[in-house]
């Protein structure tokens, strides 16, 4: 996981840097912040949303539910708080994103937000901002863009290989967030008892 950790942030700091060269500064907001585009209705793109929005969507619950006082709870020293884990992954949208050509917020400096401690808003915030633009760059490829070779962590692969990590990374990091819940006390939403039935009159 150190290791991991350590690419992440060499990955953020290159991409950082060539997009402070180029002469033209990325937008913000992409076009799946100001109109959804369409789902998918077949094929790898079909199949790899409906199981990351799944993933995506407890996500932000689990957040919404946990009190914002556990925001800063850490099962130890030097281990990423709950708080932390939530920007983290938001973060890791975007650094995803950018191995195969996105570029970054102009407006977050993606370097220093998982140690500045927003509060849970604007992490919920995040979260969800960093979904919608994952989203729009993947509904937005073609067929031959999931197939462009590139190389993630240094290692060859295809655009589709990286989205796929993307979804894995994420996974391990929701059941991380489900841990943490569970030690506080706060059972995650969608696994709470249904409502008994009413009694019949």
């Amino acid at each position: 996981m150190k290791k991991f950790i350590a690419i992440m942030t060499l990955m953020l700091l290159l991409v950082s840097f060539a997009g402070a060269q180029a002469s033209a500064t990325a937008s913000t907001q992409t076009p799946a912040a100001s109109s959804a585009p369409a789902a998918p209705v077949s094929g790898f793109k079909k199949e790899f949303l409906t199981n990351y929005e799944t993933l995506f969507k407890k996500m932000i619950d689990l957040a919404t539910k946990m009190p914002e006082e556990k925001y800063d709870w850490r099962p130890a020293e030097g281990v990423r708080s709950i708080g932390e884990v939530y920007l983290h992954i938001g973060i890791a949208n975007y650094g995803f994103a950018s191995s195969f050509g996105a570029q970054f917020p102009t407006d977050i400096n993606l370097r220093t937000l998982e140690k500045s401690k927003p509060g849970k808003a604007k992490t919920i915030e995040f979260l969800k901002r960093s979904n919608e633009y994952v989203r729009g760059l993947i509904v937005a490829m073609s067929d031959a863009d999931l197939d462009k070779g590139i190389k993630l962590f240094g290692n060859p692969t295809t655009v589709r290989g990286a989205i796929v990590f993307m979804g894995m990374h994420h996974s391990e990091h929701l059941g991380q967030s489900i841990a943490y819940a569970r030690v506080n006390g706060v059972v995650p939403p969608w696994s709470e008892e249904a409502p008994a039935p009413a009694p019949k009159k």
